[in-house]
Formats: C-alpha cells, structure tokens, sequence
C-alpha cells in the first residue's frame, strides 16, 4: 500500500486544533495509516494531574480499536505549529504494530 504522507499530516493537523491542552500550550495531533486504507487520528488532552492527562497517541490507539482495530502501517504526529514530532518512547510502545519504532520493545509474547 502506498503511504500518502501529505494526507496523514494534513490529518495530524486538523485533529492538533482540536487538542485540549490549558496547561502547558503544547497541542500534538496524530494520524495513523491503517492496513486497510482507514486513516485513524487522536490528540492530546490534558489534566491539572499531569500523570492523568492522554498523548495524542493515546487517543490514535482509543480510536484504531473502537473502529474496529487493524495494524497501523504508518503514524504522522505533528505539534501545534503543524511540525512533525518523534513520539517519546511510552508512545512507541503503545500501538505494539510499530515494534520497529522501538527496537526490543516490550510486549505480550515477553511474558510467557
């Protein structure tokens, strides 16, 4: 499947403006490239508890499953200017499909 990186960053974008973030002014979008053709989005929201609040990776992932999952084949995450952002290691680990983003990430088949 071809991967059309200006569409999933124009996503990125759009889904960025809607992110919640009063505390620290730092929004993020994402979008995801789904094996079959879906393309699937998240963005941060924040909370007065710091440890609370959900990465916009987070809501990619809350929003791969509830449309019905699949394997992501590609991630675009973006910041609040529209400039491409690497999410931080506990985001890479998340969707377990981009093991290759994270070399020896940790998952399911480690705790047998």
């Amino acid at each position: 499947m071809e991967i059309n990186w200006e569409k999933l960053h124009l996503s990125a974008k759009e889904v960025m403006e809607k992110a919640y973030a009063p505390y620290s002014n730092f929004k993020v979008g994402a979008a995801g490239l789904v094996s079959d053709g879906r393309v699937v989005v998240g963005c941060n929201s924040e909370n007065a508890s710091y440890g609370v609040g959900l990465c916009a990776e987070c809501g990619l992932v809350s929003s791969l499953t509830a449309t019905g999952g699949g394997r992501l084949i590609a991630v675009v995450c973006v910041d609040g200017n529209g400039e491409y952002l690497s999410p931080c290691g506990r985001c890479r680990q998340l969707p377990k499909p981009m093991s290759y983003l994270l070399p020896w990430g940790f998952g399911p088949e480690d705790l047998k």
